[in-house]
């Protein structure tokens, strides 16, 4: 079956539909029941409506990937580990012990990170790093500094001038 190019509402709908739902144009694009990427690129520079809707569904992904996030963070990343060696406890049951799963925490860490810097990229005014007015710590920003420049007319201020033949500053 040929992937779709003619632009349809319905179309534009389920593209926009499935951004809000935090997908990814790559991947809505790569399904063969959607247009690619160069089309969809094509439709919103001729079609406004469209345009608009899609600058819409964009910051309700935004939406979508700060949920994400917050799943992402309740996940459960422990592990029950084997009965340790020589561990009963008094009812003579085997102590298990639970960790956490270094490997999935560091991923989730990531997961995380991706989401957060797209969202602030999406929607900069709602979830992009908001600059501290001075202040001290690792997002202190530096402060606006007024410095006036007073420009003087150069011929006033000049050294005289020298004769031919003698030098600046030496010895006569």
């Amino acid at each position: 079956m040929a992937r779709p190019t003619k632009f349809t509402l319905v179309l534009a709908d389920q593209i926009c539909e499935r951004l809000a739902d935090g997908e990814s144009l790559r991947s809505i694009c790569l399904s063969d029941t959607m247009p690619g990427k160069a089309t969809v690129f094509r439709w919103l520079r001729s079609h406004e409506k469209f345009r608009d809707q899609y600058v819409r569904a964009r910051e309700a992904q935004a939406d979508a990937l700060f949920d994400e996030i917050l799943d992402i963070a309740d996940e459960d990343c422990t592990m029950v580990r084997a009965e340790k060696h020589g561990s009963r406890d008094d009812d003579g049951e085997g102590n298990t012990e639970v960790v956490f799963d270094n490997v999935a925490v560091q991923r989730n860490r990531l997961r995380i990170d991706a989401r957060k810097w797209m969202a602030g990229k999406l929607r900069p005014k709602v979830y992009g790093d908001k600059p501290d007015e001075g202040g001290e710590g690792e997002n202190a920003q530096p402060v606006p500094v007024k410095i006036e420049v007073t420009v003087k007319d150069a011929r006033k201020h000049a050294e005289p001038e020298h004769s031919a033949g003698s030098v600046p500053g030496a010895a006569s």
